[in-house]
């Protein structure tokens, strides 16, 4: 499998654009199936075919999905992502006062998505097997660094994240699913002031 370049999410309409939380959840859902049709979508998020296919075309027409070719029987349009990540940065809009308000909400949508799937968990964690609660962790590190030791340190974690997720991703391809969940993986390193 061909890595395809992050294209990201640039402009304050792309951004407003990805900060709906129906596509937010569109989006991750397309992540972890890869390609998907409106009808497929709308099933795993709990919506309408009708409001998942106009959410999919507004993704599609800011470039953050793409009409998968080739697949299905031609009866239903098929949808993936358009790259990897859309990695949405603070400096691809700005640091301008009319791009604050963008930024801040995609921020705090996504991590009140992130965080309710943390809880999710966290409230069914005695269903899971043992091996499964043994494994999950929740850490917080708190360290003296420079901004550029921190940049370095992302960096890093993405490699080593990326060397699982491409480890998984090829068992899959090859038919090994056996004993293999779905992981979530949230990190954040940003500077703070006591």
């Amino acid at each position: 499998m061909t890595r395809r370049e992050t294209r990201g999410v640039t402009g304050p309409e792309a951004f407003k654009v990805f900060g709906h939380p129906l596509r937010m959840r569109l989006y991750r859902a397309l992540h972890l199936s890869r390609t998907g049709t409106a009808s497929q979508l709308a099933y795993q998020v709990g919506e309408t075919v009708s409001l998942v296919s106009y959410h999919l075309r507004k993704l599609a027409d800011h470039g953050l999905i793409d009409e998968a070719e080739g697949q299905g029987d031609g009866r239903e349009r098929w949808w993936k992502l358009a790259s990897e990540y859309p990695a949405p940065r603070a400096e691809d809009l700005g640091d301008t006062p009319e791009n604050a308000a963008p930024q801040a909400a995609l921020g705090a949508l996504s991590f009140a998505q992130r965080a309710d799937l943390y809880l999710g968990y966290v409230g069914t964690r005695l269903t899971w097997q043992a091996d499964w609660r043994a494994a999950s962790f929740s850490h917080e590190y708190l360290a003296l660094l420079t901004a550029a030791q921190l940049a370095e340190l992302s960096r890093e974690m993405h490699d080593l994240v990326r060397k699982y997720e491409s480890a998984g991703r090829a068992a899959e391809e090859a038919g090994d699913t056996e004993g293999r969940e779905r992981v979530a993986l949230h990190t954040y390193g940003f500077p703070f002031r006591l």
